[in-house]
């Protein structure tokens, strides 16, 4: 037991060291730990294991999510998002940056990738925080934070891929996931007007106070969430 552990070790750093991807590093160590201590026909083991795994129908999701991640970032949807969830937002301690962690859990549910999710709501939300006088600690700092919601809240690539390789049901993940996402988010608002009540500092003086938006910008405010409701259903199943 004590040689292979120490195999493990030796190879894995080797490889880590020597710059190689993470991904391609724990596939070679498993490789080679297979082929010296395994006596097993390793290369129609390795054959059959990836045709059936890159086989799957689950994994047809995947790519599709991508796709759709990438079309959106390509649209104007983070100027919609913007648009739609501000009035709203100025309403809460905070202000404007809660706009970030609402914007993240809204796309969480649309695209399932975190990078996309954060790519897309950044895209607008953090130009247009910084230029409104926002500290751009809290700014980059809550969209980071948020931006991670996309690997749970479903749904979410990661559940897809564990699911598939962990043989566990997809369905059951996408539904543990929901309600600790959407507590996450709540827990990062929370964090958001804590902080701004102990450093106001880091919201620019002019919106400080509280406004509450005219009927004229609640009903653009509806249009525009509308508008991304229709997007997200055009795009895939609601």
């Amino acid at each position: 037991m004590l040689e292979v552990v120490l195999t493990m070790f030796v190879v894995l750093f080797a490889f880590l060291a020597g710059g190689l991807w993470i991904g391609w590093t724990l596939a070679v160590t498993g490789t080679v730990l297979l082929a010296v201590f395994r006596d097993i026909p390793l290369d129609k083991l390795l054959a059959q294991y990836t045709w059936n795994i890159l086989t799957t129908q689950e994994l047809l999701a995947l790519p599709l999510f991508i796709i759709m991640g990438e079309i959106l970032f390509r649209t104007r949807l983070s100027q919609t998002l913007f648009r739609g969830l501000s009035p709203w937002a100025a309403m809460l301690p905070g202000r404007l940056l809660h706009v970030n962690v609402i914007g993240c859990t809204i796309f969480a549910a649309i695209s399932g990738s975190s990078a996309a999710t954060t790519q897309v709501v950044g895209r607008i939300s953090l130009t247009e925080l910084l230029k409104r006088g926002y500290s751009k600690d809290v700014a980059v700092g809550s969209l980071a934070g948020a931006g991670t919601l996309g690997f749970l809240i479903p749904p979410s690539n990661i559940m897809i891929i564990y699911g598939v390789l962990g043989d566990v049901s997809i369905a059951k993940l996408f539904t543990a996931g929901f309600i600790p996402g959407v507590l996450l988010a709540g827990c990062f608002m929370g964090w958001i007007m804590i902080h701004t009540a102990l450093k106001p500092e880091l919201v620019p003086e002019a919106e400080r106070k509280v406004r509450i938006a005219t009927a004229a910008e609640f009903l653009t405010s509806i249009r525009e969430l509308s508008n991304l409701t229709r997007t997200r259903c055009e795009l895939g199943p609601c």
